[in-house]
C-alpha cells in the first residue's frame, strides 16, 4: 500500500458518522497502513496507550520483512522445525482452519507467488511462466505441520499473514480495551473496522463502505454495535503492465494469478477481526456464486458484494443495518 499523508489517508477509509468526539485518539502507521483508535470513557488514554503498544508488538512479531520476526525464522528455516509464541500459533491454526473451509481460497502459503508479482516489494512486474510455476510448486497450506507451538514447514515454502494480522490485531486491542472498562470505540486499523458497543450517545457506529469504482466516495453505510467491518477488493493495490492490463494484489492460490471474476470488493461484518479479515480476502477469490454459497453454510458474519458491473448484494442478516444513498439499489442474498 502507498503511504499517504495522514490526513488524506483517514479521510478516503470508513467514515464515522455523526459521533460525538471521544475522549482520547491515537494515531499510528504499522503493518504498512495509518490506524486511528478512538475510545471513551475514564481509562481511554491508558488503554489506547496498551491497546497501540500490542499493536506494535504484533507488527514486529508478524512482518514478513522483517529478519527478527518470527515469519521471518519461519520462513527461513528450511525444513527445520520453529518454536511459535502464543499468537503467531494460534494464528497460523486460525489460517489453516479458514483455508480448509474455503478449499484453499485462503493459502497463507502463498508468499512465493506474491514475491514472483513482485507485490511484497515495489517492484511489480509479470511472471513467466516458468518463475510463476515454481513458486506455485510451494504453495500449500495442508503440507504445514502445527504441532502446538511447534511449525514445520517444507524446504522452500513461505508463509505470509497479511490476510489476518490486522483483523487479529484489531481483535487483540479490542480485547485489551474491554480489560479497561472501555465499552465505546472505535478501530480504524487501515480500512479494518472494529467497534465496540455503541457510540457514546448510545446509537450505532455508522460506517461508510468505499466504493470500489470511486474508493474516496462512500458506497453506502452500516450501522453496527460490537461488530468488525473489513473490505477486501484489488481497486487500491494494484500495478499496470506495459500492455496496459491491470493486475492486482489478491492473487487466486489455484491459478498463481491475480483475481479476475465478477467482484470488484467484499465486505465482511461479524464479531471476530481475524475471521472477517481472512474470509474478505477468501470470498473475494471464490467469487459471487460461492461466496453466496459459504455465507449460506455460515452462521457467524454477514456480507456485502460489488460486483465489477457495480451492483449491489447483501445478506439478508443487513436488511435493518444497510443504508443506501439516493437512486443506489441493492439485491438481497437470502438463504433460500
Amino acid at each position: 500500500m502507498k503511504k499517504h499523508h495522514l490526513a488524506a489517508f483517514l479521510c478516503t477509509l470508513p467514515l464515522l458518522c455523526g459521533c460525538a468526539q471521544p475522549s482520547a485518539v491515537r494515531e499510528l502507521f504499522a503493518m504498512d497502513t495509518y490506524m486511528q483508535l478512538t475510545a471513551s470513557g475514564n481509562a481511554a488514554e491508558t488503554a489506547l496507550d496498551a491497546a497501540q503498544q500490542r499493536i506494535l508488538a504484533l507488527e514486529s512479531l508478524l512482518a514478513v520483512t522483517d529478519e527478527k520476526s518470527e515469519t521471518w525464522a519461519i520462513n527461513h528455516a528450511d525444513g527445520v522445525p520453529v518454536e511459535l509464541s502464543a499468537d503467531t500459533a494460534r494464528l497460523l491454526q486460525t489460517a489453516q482452519e479458514i483455508g480448509a473451509q474455503t478449499d484453499g481460497a485462503l493459502d497463507i502459503s502463498l508468499y512465493p507467488v506474491l514475491s514472483a508479482w513482485g507485490f511484497t516489494m515495489d517492484t511489480q512486474n509479470v511472471p513467466d511462466a516458468q518463475t510463476l510455476a515454481q513458486a506455485r510448486a510451494l504453495v500449500d497450506y495442508r503440507r504445514i505441520v502445527l504441532h502446538e507451538n511447534t511449525v514445520t514447514l517444507p524446504e522452500g515454502m513461505q508463509v505470509d499473514f497479511g490476510a489476518l494480522a490486522k483483523g487479529y490485531a484489531g481483535d487483540c486491542a479490542v480485547e485489551i480495551l474491554r480489560e479497561y472498562g472501555i465499552s465505546s470505540a472505535l478501530l480504524n486499523l487501515g480500512g479494518n473496522v472494529q467497534a465496540i458497543g455503541s457510540k457514546p450517545d448510545g446509537s450505532p457506529w455508522n460506517i461508510a463502505v468505499q466504493n470500489p469504482a470511486a474508493p474516496s466516495s462512500p458506497l453506502c453505510s452500516l450501522a453496527v454495535t460490537d461488530a468488525a467491518v473489513i473490505t477486501s477488493g484489488n481497486y487500491e493495490r494494484y500495478f499496470i503492465a506495459e500492455d496496459g492490463t491491470k493486475y492486482g494484489h489478491i492473487l487466486d492460490p489455484a491459478t498463481g494469478a491475480p483475481v479476475d471474476n465478477e467482484l470488484a470488493s467484499v465486505t465482511i461484518v461479524g464479531t471476530s477481526g481475524v475471521r472477517c479479515d481472512a474470509l474478505s480476502t477468501a470470498l473475494f477469490v471464490l467469487g459471487l456464486e460461492d461466496a453466496a454459497n459459504f455465507w449460506r453454510n455460515s452462521g457467524d458474519f454477514e456480507m456485502l458484494l460489488v460486483t465489477q458491473d457495480d451492483t449491489l448484494y447483501y445478506t439478508q442478516g443487513l436488511s435493518e443495518a444497510l443504508t443506501l444513498p439516493d437512486g443506489r439499489t441493492a439485491e438481497v442474498i437470502t438463504r433460500d
